[in-house]
């Protein structure tokens, strides 16, 4: 597969972006896609078509692709005064000169001081930590009731899974669930716990998840495709 960044530029919603080509071997015909998680217009096309081709029927999909664009969740900076999903609700960024420059939560508030231009980077910070202290702990206590060991848990920020098992015993999850509901994150860390006994999607499986939950999660996966897309843009400007 080759990546190659070209024009021409789409614009909606307030959003600015250009075209992304990816060939594949394996494709047969153009196909396009506006990602919800950070915008990128994508184009893949067959690997030994036409670029100039893939351009020109890309340019005839435009109202489509900046219909898409304008239907994007808007950017959430992290900014002084400005508000922040975290555990399902909302923060407020409350930053003063005086106060300490490490994070720290009050009731709906989350103080911190050090240099404004900083603001993000240190919230960013908190949210992690804040990430995986919460989902070692869902862990650990998920894997208490399903018997079952788990080796490490670790954080990052894929692009197409909320989590992962590896047959390690090694589980890693989005940071970003820590801004999601808390029955979000339980049923996230409950679905990777369960791939310590099913590593699959059977029915087998899908029981065992709602057995260590205590019920289906149907509404917390349906959070997640809804909302989960809005997640990726906090800490954006654009």
């Amino acid at each position: 597969m080759s990546t190659a960044p070209s024009e021409p530029l789409f614009e909606g919603g307030g959003h600015r972006r250009a075209l992304t080509i990816k060939r594949y071997p394996r494709a047969r015909s153009f196909r396009l896609h506006v990602d919800p998680r950070d915008g990128r217009v994508l184009l893949s096309m067959p690997q030994r078509g036409s670029t100039a081709k893939a351009r020109k029927w890309a340019e005839s999909q435009r109202v489509w692709i900046e219909e898409r664009l304008a239907q994007l969740p808007r950017p959430q900076p992290i900014v002084a005064d400005a508000s922040s999903p975290y555990r399902g609700r909302d923060i407020r960024v409350d930053w003063s000169e005086h106060y300490r420059r490490k994070p720290a939560l009050d009731a709906d508030r989350l103080q911190l001081g050090g240099p404004e231009e900083a603001i993000a980077r240190r919230v960013l910070v908190w949210l992690k930590e804040e990430a995986r202290r919460t989902l070692t702990e869902e862990t650990e206590y998920y894997a208490r009731h399903a018997g079952v060991d788990v080796a490490r848990v670790s954080i990052g920020d894929p692009r197409s899974r909320w989590g992962s098992c590896a047959s390690t015993g090694n589980i890693r999850y989005s940071w970003r669930l820590v801004m999601a509901p808390p029955d979000v994150l339980s049923a996230a860390v409950a679905h990777e716990v369960a791939h310590r006994v099913h590593m699959d999607h059977s029915r087998q499986f899908h029981a065992l998840v709602a057995d260590i939950f205590g019920r289906d999660p149907a509404p917390e996966r349906a959070w997640l495709r809804d909302n989960g897309a809005a997640l990726y843009w906090v800490g954006c400007s654009s």
